[in-house]
This record gives C-alpha cells, structure tokens and sequence, in this order.
C-alpha cells in the first residue's frame, strides 16, 4: 500500500500547494500532473486507487482521488470556465488567486467574494464527456481487492444518505459568469468512444449519497429515471455508475479510456430537458475532473495496458508466455472441442475468430474481420445459451443477442440523436473494440418484420460486412467504424451475412446441458483459464507479415486451382482462404505466414467445404 494518504483522499489540497508556489505561471499543472504520475509508480500504487468500476459510490469520499475504467458514450459542447479566479476579502481587501482547473463551483470563503474584473482572471476551455462502463464487460475478469480497500479506510467514508460541502455555492447569476455551458453537442464527434481511468471523484448537485441498490431505484424513480435507458446504457442490465468527466486532455481518437481524477458538485441552467440529461444528480452521475487519462488497447485485466511493438518485445511476461503458447493453444482447442460437443474442426474455427481482429481498411474495406456462422446448432435447446456462457468466461466484453422477432422490431439497435434533450441515445450496437457479439438466430420464428426490425437487420448486416455503424442524427447519417467479434448461431445457414460457415457436428449429445457445461467449466483451473484469456487477448496485438516467397508460392497455389477448376476458388475464396491462414498463424504464435500454416489453411478449408456439401446432400437443400 502506498505511504502518504494525503494524495489520495485529498488530492485537492496537493493541487492547491503547486498552484500556491507556481502562482499564474502554467507550469503548476505540468507539475501537477507529473506529481501523480510519480505517485502511481510507488509500490503497486495503481492497486490501491479506488475504482468507481468495483467500489459503491458512497464509499468514496468527495474530492478523492479515483479511477474509472469506461466507454466515452456521448460528448457535450466545450464548456468555458475559469481557470484562474481572484476573490477580495470584505473586510481586509486582501487579494487572493485560486485554480479554477479540476473544479465546478469557485471556492470562496465566508467574507471573500469574486472579483469579475481581475485582469488575472483566466478563462479556459475543457470537454465533457458523458461515460458509462465498458458495455458487455465480465465480471468474471476483475479482481479489485474491494475487501482490502475496506479494511485499508483508503479514502473512504462510512455510507451515509447526506454530504454537506464545505463551500460557498455560487448564485446563478455567478455560474453564468463562471461557467458558460453551450446548448448543443459536438454532433460529429459523438460516436462510441472508449476512454481509460480518471483521478479526483466529485458529486454534482445535491450530493446525496446511496446506501444500497433498492434506495438507488427509489432515487431513479423519483428524478423519471425510471428505466436502465435513462442512464444511456447501451446494453440493457447493465450496471455501474455512468459519469461526467471533464477534459483538457485532446485525444484524437479515443474509444476505451482509463482515467484518474477527482469528484466535484455543480449545478448549471439550461432547459428542463436539457438539464435532466446533461446536469442529472451528482449521487446519480458523478463529475469526475481527469488528473491523467490513458487510451486503452484493451480491457483485459490479466495483461499489461499497453501492448505496442516495442513495448511487446520488451515485456518479460509477454515474452515468457510467448514460449508457452503451443501447450495453452493444444489446452483450448481441446476446451472448445468439449464444449462443441466434440466437434474438433469448429473449436478451430472458434478460435481463429475469437483472435481476429481488424488490423487495417483499404477504402471501405476492412481487413481482419473473420465472422462465423455456426450451423447445425439444435433448435429449442440450451447449447447456444451455455456456449455463450463458455465464451463469456474467455474473453473480456461480450453480449448475447437473442434474434427474436419481438427484438428485432422493439430494441434500438443504432444509436440516434435527441434533439429535445440534446444527447445522442444509445444502440446496442455502441461497442467498443473487439467486443464479442454473439447473435443468437436458433430463436428466431415465423413472424413479420415491421420497419424497424427491417432497419435493425441492415445495421447488422452492415456491421458484419462494413464493420460499420451509421449514427441517426435525424437529418442525415454519419458512418462509424467499428470492431465487433460476430459469432452466428443458427440451425440452417443464417440469414445474416458471414465471412465462413462451419457445421456443427456434434460426437455426443449430453443428456443434461447444463450439467455437462458446468462440469466443463469447473473442470478448468483459474490458472489455465487466465492462460486461455491471455493467449485470446495476446495474439491480436502481434504483428503479421507475408514474405516475397510465400506470397509467390501463394499466386502459384492460385493459378494451379483455377487451373485445374476455374470455379473452385474465386478471388473471395482467396481472400478468406488468407485470413483464416493470418489467424492460424498468429494462433500458433507465428508472426510471418510459412509454407506449413499455408498448406493447414487449406486443409481446414477443405474439411469445412466437404462438411458443407454433405450436409447439402443429406437435407437436399443449401445450408
């Protein structure tokens, strides 16, 4: 645990020292943040910071240090504030400078007020962005220590249903001075986006904290929050705060953040509207003022933040656990076979798409992508359920997707903007990267798609074969690009459209499924089962190259089959034929495509067909 609490519990006062002893000069904030960035490297520091992800909110002491793992979901205009304020006192007339950064309200004490007209009165700009918990993430993979937390008292007050801030609030007509709030949205940039941790915890409004969930749902209901929607989730279910952090940090694109920062109250003026959405209770949406914020590549607990080249090769763990890949592959095909029923060929079709990802777009065309269509799965039976229940245990975000005809025509698939509210609200297709999305088809029965289900089908489509989610602003759409695992289960050849389609062959047929799938999984050891998510999270971040001789040995395979039968490769079947020889590769731990990996692409290629027509044979009709 980190010596020296101050910086955790009351980072403000760290702040005000810098401000103190820099004055106007603009180094104070460099210094401010270099401070932090010092701190978080001392003894596992990182550890004991205080998650809004894992620790309840009314644990957590107001203007504390904090950090929060999450999807930037929508982004509000600039906000002005001012960055530097003077105050006179009333009966001295001593002038005093305070920092305005990393606050909502001017600090102003009993016989102090604003000086207006202070020529060293500094205004600046930030940006708020509306934030939500990463959508689909497992619970499975987070570890925080919230016992020792507890026990440790870090920055922690005992839960209460009052706080009573110890400042002066400003009256309306000094907020308007001090913090302009504009009436409309950066339209263009308000995709999902994915944001890392932020230090300094702040409530807004009334900062009324929530003992337990049922008093949070009495909270809901009575501010007409009275839907998991209201707080913009993407997905339905989800729980954890969603928060307004505030920026001066420009990223140029950002999707998954992980940011340090404070908590802070503010109330602000806008339409009725307008501020239900963008100013909610503090105990509802906390404000939270980013000290450091960091671009996450992925969200796996088990594996270092960053995974760049150089940093890869450097890594002693990535390193160690690249030694040991071909014992961990062998482990998880034979995994995955039991829970396909003992169908070998599909565990490594499951695996080549849980590692592809897509690494780069020529025009509209994305590279990489590898959905699967697994056929052959039962009707009315448990299995599609309980494999996603499998998946949900390997990788770190997901979402099931039941494609009945009742969803497919009442859930909003794409995001959309509200005029009204002056938000962007959200879709179920508001991911962020390399979520895996399993699209549950063996459900779906006779009925009629009406015009929003029709619409939901072409944003799937879109997606699967774009990667791609056009935004709704009403008046015209704006384009997204987009990273999304898909996985189809289905019982024939789905309806959507699919880069492979592999058909079950199940070797047994479990009399209970249940049972047989929770005994698979308690069969598995934490430590294998860490292995298993570590190698799926590892591989995608490897670099992949085709030298000049495989790439002419390839032109040649080509030429020889379209020789031999012009219709049996097309340059599509090429295309696919190279990124399931991409994905053996990388699962194998290769990182350049040799003459061996090319000719298995091949062979798993020709397994898969033969399948196919065979199953064509046997029910007389395409599947």
């Amino acid at each position: 645990m980190p010596c020296g609490e101050d910086w955790l519990s009351h980072p403000l006062g760290i702040v005000q020292g810098f401000f103190a002893q820099n004055g106007v000069n603009p180094d104070w904030e460099k210094k401010v943040i270099e401070y932090f960035k010092e701190k978080l490297k001392e003894n596992n520091a990182p550890k004991w910071v205080p998650s809004l992800n894992e620790v309840p909110l009314h644990y957590l002491k107001p203007n504390s240090f904090v950090k929060f793992r999450c999807m930037i979901q929508d982004m509000f205009d600039p906000e002005f504030y001012m960055g530097v304020y003077e105050t006179v006192n009333q009966n001295t007339k001593a002038h005093v400078l305070h920092f305005g950064k990393y606050r909502d309200v001017a600090e102003c004490g009993p016989q102090q007020e604003l000086d207006l007209n202070s020529p060293r009165n500094t205004t600046l700009e930030r940006q708020t962005f509306y934030c939500v918990p990463v959508p689909g993430e497992s619970t499975l993979f987070l570890n925080f220590p919230f016992n020792a937390y507890v026990n440790a008292n870090q920055a922690r007050v005992s839960p209460s249903t009052s706080y009573t801030p110890s400042r002066h609030k400003r009256s309306y007509e000094d907020d308007d001075d001090m913090d302009l709030q504009p009436n409309k949205q950066k339209d263009q940039h308000a995709g999902a986006r994915q944001a890392g941790s932020v230090g300094g915890l702040q409530w807004c409004g009334e900062p009324k904290r929530l003992e337990t969930e049922a008093s949070t749902g009495q909270q809901l209901n009575s501010l007409n929050f009275s839907s998991p929607f209201d707080l913009n989730f993407p997905l339905p279910g989800e729980k954890g705060p969603a928060c307004l952090v505030k920026v001066r940090i420009i990223f140029a694109s950002v999707q998954l953040m992980d940011a340090s920062a404070l908590l802070d109250p503010m109330e602000c003026t806008d339409t009725a509207e307008e501020q239900r959405v963008h100013s909610p209770p503090a105990s509802l949406v906390p404000r939270i003022h980013v000290i450091l914020a960091q671009k996450l590549q992925h969200i796996n607990p088990l594996l270092p933040a960053c995974l760049n080249k150089e940093e890869s090769k450097t890594c002693k763990f990535v390193s160690s656990f690249m030694s040991e890949l071909s014992p961990v592959r062998a482990e998880l095909l034979g995994f995955l076979t039991h829970a396909l029923l003992g169908d070998s060929l599909a565990a490594e079709y499951l695996i080549l798409h849980l590692i592809s990802t897509v690494y780069t777009r020529r025009d509209v065309l994305p590279l990489g992508k590898f959905t699967v269509n697994l056929s052959g799965c039962p009707r009315n039976s448990t299995f599609t359920e309980h494999l996603y229940r499998i998946i949900q245990h390997l990788v770190p975000a997901s979402f099931r997707l039941q494609m009945t005809i009742e969803n497919m025509n009442h859930l909003k698939f794409i995001p959309h903007k509200d005029y009204t509210a002056n938000r962007l609200v959200s879709g179920l297709l508001q991911l962020p990267s390399n979520t895996s999305l399993v699209i549950d088809e063996t459900l779906l029965e006779q009925g009629q798609l009406d015009t929003p289900g029709v619409h939901n089908v072409t944003a799937l489509s879109n997606l699967i074969t774009w990667q791609k989610v056009d935004y709704d602003f009403s008046y015209h759409q704006m384009e997204f690009p987009c990273n999304i695992n898909v996985l189809i289960t289905s019982e024939g050849r789905s309806l959507l459209p699919a880069d492979c389609q592999i058909h079950l062959q199940p070797q047994l047929i479990p009399p209970n499924m249940e049972e047989y799938m929770n005994s698979l999984l308690s069969a598995v050891l934490p430590s294998v089962l860490n292995k298993f998510r570590i190698y799926l999270t590892l591989l995608r971040f490897l670099e992949y190259s085709i030298s000049d001789e495989i790439t002419k040995a390839v032109e040649d395979d080509f030429v020889e089959m379209r020789k031999n039968d012009p219709q049996s490769i097309t340059a599509d079947d090429l295309h696919q034929l190279l990124v399931v020889a991409r994905c053996l590769s990388l699962s194998a731990g290769q990182t350049t495509l040799s003459r061996e990996r090319w000719l298995r692409a091949k062979q798993l290629e020709s397994l898969r067909r033969t399948r196919l027509q065979q199953q064509k044979c046997v029910n007389g009709n395409e599947l």
